[in-house]
């Protein structure tokens, strides 16, 4: 019963991915069954990665997914009965020799820079999840998006959970 719910739910996944479908399925694969990825090539070395190393790459730029109907397939996931429980999160995205990159802000880190500060210059990213389960570490990521450079993470973690819950069939 799960497995045919799981190939459901692949198969209409799989119609929304828009071009190079084929490779970035593959690519979802290999990401989620690789432990360790260092690289795209790490990626690329996955059994369940049938092509070529080039057709990461290409399957990164080709691929458009279509957002707005991929939403109301991972809410119907979701039981109908009781609340579900989401989760938001805010990372940062240390990124500080990349000096040309835009929209660089200052981000809370771990991790300290010079004088002993915990903070990075980077990219933030907001994700929000539902957690299935009390107990394990599954959970379905329902949007992650970059933190721009005139929002804060509770702003942009508030709009995501009204776009969430704002979702209707495609």
């Amino acid at each position: 019963m799960k497995s045919d719910k799981l190939k459901e739910f692949r198969q209409a996944a799989y119609k929304y991915l828009g071009r190079a479908h084929d490779a970035t399925f593959e690519l979802t694969d290999a990401i989620l069954l690789t432990r360790n990825a260092y690289s795209l090539a790490d990626l690329s070395l996955s059994p369940v990665f049938r092509r070529k190393w080039p057709s990461i790459y290409e399957a990164l730029q080709d691929c458009r997914p279509q957002r707005q109907k991929l939403m109301p397939l991972y809410i119907k996931q979701m039981p109908t009965q009781g609340r579900p429980l989401l989760a938001g999160d805010h990372t940062a995205w240390s990124r500080p020799d990349a000096i040309t990159l835009q929209e660089r802000t200052i981000e809370h880190s771990t991790v300290t820079i010079a004088g002993n500060k915990p903070i990075t210059v980077g990219q933030g990213y907001s994700t929000i999840a539902w957690i299935p389960e009390q107990q394990g570490s599954w959970a379905l990521p329902l949007r992650h998006e970059r933190i721009t450079s005139w929002e804060n993470p509770i702003q942009k973690a508030a709009w995501q959970l009204q776009q969430s819950t704002q979702v209707s069939e495609p």
